[in-house]
């Protein structure tokens, strides 16, 4: 069996494996955090930096939810990493939002976090604060969730199938995940444009 085949094998069995009631939840908390006017805070590193700023995007355009991908001012993010050091920059960027009680901070991490081997720090951080104020904390997380797994109100876990693949699984799982929330009866607003353009013909 070549890569290609056994990667795609893979993700249907990661597909065959996670689990709709947690997909379900996260759905059922975005849709309050929707209907109290709250906002969307999404927040990662590296790849989820990436999935922060589409989503942010999407959320605000076809869920019609007011949302924001935290490391998108390169300007304000490297200045808090100066300042403030990066374990607490996305904490900083969350309290200058005037962060409240009906937002939601939404983490892509590939592995959840860990504090005893100071891994991703900077998302277990912003979550304890988001926790703290009393928002919402919602992660798309792998391996078996770290920390965020423990602390966060929702979570969805992509299960692992290969360890050699934990990264890019997690990472492609996390953007379609995040495309069927967005999407999601209870939380589209306004049909994307080719599906908008399919309802007129």
């Amino acid at each position: 069996m070549n890569y290609t085949t056994a990667f795609l094998n893979e993700a249907k069995a990661i597909i065959d494996k996670i689990s709709v009631d947690e997909i379900e939840e996260v759905a059922n908390l975005l849709d309050s955090v929707k209907g109290s006017k709250g906002r969307i805070f999404f927040a990662g590193s590296g790849g989820g930096a990436g999935h922060s700023s589409h989503a942010a995007a999407d959320f605000r355009k076809i869920s019609g939810i007011e949302s924001y991908s935290i490391s998108d001012n390169v300007s304000e993010l490297t200045a808090r990493i100066n300042d403030e050091n990066w374990e607490n920059a996305y904490v900083e960027l969350l309290r200058g939002s005037q962060l409240k009680e009906n937002d939601a901070v939404f983490i892509f991490s590939v592995g959840g976090g860990n504090a005893e081997l100071n891994i991703s720090m900077n998302l277990v951080n912003a979550a304890k604060y988001a926790i703290e104020i009393g928002a919402n904390v919602i992660a798309i997380v792998g391996r078996d969730g770290g920390e965020l797994r423990k602390i966060a109100n929702s979570t969805i876990l992509v299960p692992t199938v290969n360890e050699q693949n934990i990264t890019t699984q997690v990472e492609g799982f996390q953007a379609l995940l995040w495309h069927l929330l967005v999407c999601h009866p209870k939380l589209e607003s306004n049909r994307p444009k080719w599906e908008s353009e399919n309802q007129k013909n």
